[in-house]
Formats: C-alpha cells, structure tokens, sequence
C-alpha cells in the first residue's frame, strides 16, 4: 500500500473514532431533567401527586426534576421536539406524531391500571361513546342530528379512534352524522358536559371516566354507552433521544421500580394503577394504522 493511501486510511479512521466520541460527547446530561403530561384530571390537580414519582427520579439520577404543566397535547409535543422537555407523557396518538416528527424520541413505560368502573385491569384503555343515562339517547341509531364532544385534535380515544373506527359504524364523517362537534378540551370535561347536557354524547376513555366518577363529580349509573373502542396501549411515557444512554437507564429504572417503595404505591394507587410496564415502540404500531387510515381519508 502507497504511504499516501496509508496516511488517508489513518486520517479516516482517525476521523470515524472522533466522529465516534464526538457524538458520545454530544449527548445530552443536563443538571435539571423537565417532565410534563398531556393534560388529565391528575394534571389539573395538586402537583403534590407526583411528588413521589419526582423523588424517585432524584434519587436514580441525582438530578432536579421540574414539571412543567402544559396546555394541550400539542404543547407536550412541541416542548419534547425543541428540546425544553426530556421526559413526557403522551397519548398513544400525540406519540406517533411527534415520533414521526423525531424517531429518535423513546417510549419506555406505560401504566398497568386496576380494574375500575369502565377501565379494565392493564396496559390497555378503550374509547367509550357515553351519554347521559336519562337522555333517551341510548344506541346509535338515536345519534343522527346530536351534538358530539371531542377531546383534543392529537387525542386517540377522543379524536382519533371516533373519526377512523366509529365512522365505520354509522357510515359516514362525523361532521356529516352530528349536527356538530365540539372539541372540550379534555377527557373530564367531555364526561361533565354530558351530565350538565353541553353535548349530547361524548367519547371519553375508560380510565379518565373512571376518573370523573372517582373524583365525585358524577356516577356510573349516570352514563350510558353507546359505543365502546377495541383496546388500545396505554398512555406512553416517553425520553429524549438527546438523552445519554446511562441516564435514559436510570429514567427507566426509576419508573419501572416505582412500585418497590411504599411512597410510590402511594402515588399508583392514586392514578388507579398497580405499576408501570415496559414498552417499545411496536406497541403502538395499531396506533400508527389507525393513523394511516385516517389520514388517507383527507
């Protein structure tokens, strides 16, 4: 071999091992990890809740961790895609969207709920069509002409699944069927505006149902449904592909062990969960067809 050729050969090797501990150097170890969640009934309740789930965090990773409180599903995407927030919790939906729009982003865990007044026991939720039980509204036959509530755009259970699998139902778009839609906001406040008959129905997921009946603010028997979703994946928790290796381990580690400690069965207990489980990205892979299928119908 020409030394030339020797010395090329050097300088690319050279250069692929900096390439290599450049980018090893590039991760990202902050001082301060930012946690947020797509707006539920917990997030609009005393931050306290999640105090046992920041401590586990401190002590796996020896850093501070804030929260950060959004404003919708979008703003949980948009902060994890600028880079502001390194840990979040999405909708099976708002994940695909912003993993389509960063691959490099990571799910790793998701709540096993208990069995409650319409969520059933793990990893897995539906969308239920509810409404209120005395409403004389009580099959889908009786929908035509009504007003149905939405969640948000970038929800599963409330935007995502009415418009992909319950159109297959009654035959036709929303917007065609209801005399009109309306997006709420959220999943508690789809449930209370059909008790105060804001909407006439509403698709609400089980847990968060669960959730507004838990909290006292209507009960089981108030709600018929009409319709209910096959089983989707829980809400997933996801980290920043930013993030070092060692510390998404430690992040994972402190979720998945949450349930060892007395303080975080405490704070399971009060989201209606017995633990977290692992999950890859393939579990929400259904999510991602259902998205196909609503977006070729544009």
């Amino acid at each position: 071999m020409k030394l030339t050729n020797v010395i090329k050969t050097a300088i690319s090797t050279m250069a692929i091992a900096a390439a290599g501990i450049a980018s090893a150097e590039e991760c990202k170890n902050p001082d301060v990890l930012r946690f947020s969640m797509i707006p539920t009934e917990e997030t609009t309740q005393e931050l306290s809740l999640y105090q046992p789930m920041v401590n586990q965090l401190k002590e796996a990773t020896g850093k501070n961790v804030e929260f950060f409180l959004p404003t919708s599903y979008a703003s949980v995407v948009e902060a994890m895609l600028g880079g502001f927030v390194d840990i979040g919790m999405h909708g099976p939906y708002s994940y695909v969207i912003a993993q389509e729009k960063d691959p490099t982003l990571q799910v790793f865990a998701t709540y096993a709920k208990h069995k409650g007044h319409f969520q059933e026991e793990g990893p897995g939720y539906k969308a239920v069509l509810v409404s209120r039980a005395d409403s004389g509204i009580s099959k889908v036959e009786d929908l035509k002409g009504t007003v149905v509530g939405l969640t948000d755009p970038a929800s599963t259970s409330g935007n995502l699944l009415p418009r992909v699998s319950f159109t297959k139902v009654i035959g036709e778009d929303l917007e065609d069927h209801f005399s009109r839609v309306v997006y709420t906001g959220g999943h508690d406040l789809s449930a209370i505006a059909v008790i105060e008959g804001q909407v006439d129905v509403a698709f609400v997921a089980t847990h968060r149902l669960d959730n507004v009946i838990d909290r006292g603010l209507a009960t089981m028997e108030d709600y018929q449904v009409i319709w209910s979703s096959p089983v989707i994946p829980q809400d997933p928790f996801v980290v920043s592909g930013k993030l070092c290796d060692e510390l998404v381990e430690q992040i994972s580690s402190a979720f998945l062990t949450l349930s060892d400690s007395e303080e975080g069965k405490e704070y399971l207990k009060n989201v209606n969960a017995s633990k977290f489980v692992a999950m890859t990205d393939a579990d929400y892979d259904i999510i991602r067809d259902l998205k196909a299928a609503k977006d070729a119908k544009k």
